[in-house]
């Protein structure tokens, strides 16, 4: 490859860019955004062997309670199954090859919508009318084929690869920093999907760093914070984080005061953690909510969006009032996060744009950017 053809290649530009120390950074080049064939290498190359969550286990309470995704091209559901575990498998029918399951809800059976075969909740298929004459057929050998899930402190983990170890030894470092949290037992509330006109890394930096905070927050959360109040150390391997210290303003953002396990400023620290590739959790002592992100090309990204409380919150007398004010928070939060991403994206499409040096506090996009690098 000569120079010429390396000043046109997203993945050597990337490479080139992360190959200087961090305090001389400049933001990702525009081809990682905008390049359909980078959009395509990220899909198969990261987000067919990495870890995806599909949101919170709690929010599938019941056997029979599903969610679908589409994971790098393939359609998938996870299930709760009839012996409670959570279960993930092809959402395609062994016969024409229709999607069978859409969105999210409860089933007793899986039944496909185009000829009616019917699979009970652990892919094994149970009924398909008018067969009996096709010597090939047996039901008993059928099955959708199963993907690999884990509950991951509370959140529904998949994957394609067979081989990435468990979430539990890859994010081990995650749990030895939140443990006094108890976010396992943090209950989802509200779970959402929603498609906006960016790249889905543009969504991700924005998540990893708390410097736009006072201007693109102004109206909501923007007071809530100071910029010398926020801590970026270097990423790890499978993830950054950040942590941001919360005046008292925004009560449910601290300890609730039956809460013994957090002391000192960790009863008003907000952890910002991302889970590469694009789990994107905001934790605080008293909710959290989350994105999880899925590119759809270069200019769109699919996001499941959610959040709750913490257990002691949750069993507080006003938890509804609690709820009603975190939900109408975090949805005027979304607002501006939209404007502010879909504004980016448009700017990057820019044939003058240039992308510029990296404060301190964008520690954990020189990281994210780094690890994209490594993955190609």
């Amino acid at each position: 490859m000569n120079a010429h053809d390396r000043k046109f290649d997203p993945v050597a530009e990337l490479k080139a860019n992360v190959a200087v120390p961090f305090n001389r950074a400049k933001a990702m080049p525009k081809s990682v955004y905008t390049s359909e064939e980078f959009a395509a290498r990220e899909v198969s190359e990261i987000f067919a062997r990495q870890w995806f969550s599909l949101g919170r286990a709690s929010t599938l309470a019941r056997p029979g309670d599903y969610v679908t995704a589409e994971l790098a091209g393939q359609p998938i559901m996870v299930i709760r199954d009839r012996d409670g575990t959570l279960r993930a498998q092809s959402n395609v029918c062994l016969h024409r090859m229709s999607v069978l399951l859409e969105g999210s809800g409860h089933v007793n059976a899986i039944v496909c919508p185009y000829h009616g075969w019917t699979y009970a909740l652990d892919g094994s298929l149970r009924a398909a009318a008018a067969m009996k004459q096709n010597e090939t057929f047996d039901h008993h050998a059928l099955c959708l084929p199963q993907v690999r899930c884990v509950d991951w402190l509370g959140w529904i983990m998949v994957t394609l690869n067979p081989d990435i170890p468990e979430p539990a030894r890859q994010l081990a470092e995650v749990e030895g920093h939140i443990a006094d949290f108890d976010m396992a037992n943090y209950t989802e509330a509200f779970r959402e999907e929603h498609v906006w006109d960016t790249n889905w890394k543009v969504l991700a930096e924005n998540f990893m760093e708390s410097y736009h905070l006072p201007v693109c927050h102004a109206g909501t959360i923007g007071g809530l914070s100071k910029l010398d109040e926020m801590v970026c150390p270097p990423g790890l391997a499978t993830f950054n984080y950040h942590t941001i210290l919360k005046d008292d303003r925004l009560k449910i953002a601290l300890a609730h005061p039956t809460n013994t396990r957090l002391v000192g400023d960790r009863r008003r620290m907000t952890y910002l953690l991302a889970i590469y590739p694009s789990l994107l959790i905001t934790l605080t002592p008293g909710y959290f909510w989350y994105l999880s992100l899925h590119p759809k090309g270069p200019g769109q990204v699919k996001i499941i969006f959610g959040g709750g409380m913490s257990k002691d919150f949750m069993q507080d007398a006003d938890v509804d009032q609690h709820f009603r004010n975190l939900k109408t928070l975090l949805d005027e939060v979304n607002i501006e996060d939209r404007g502010c991403t879909e504004r980016v994206y448009r700017g990057v499409l820019s044939s003058l744009a240039e992308p510029g040096p990296l404060s301190h506090l964008e520690r954990p996009n020189f990281d994210f950017a780094t690890w994209i690098a490594a993955q190609l």
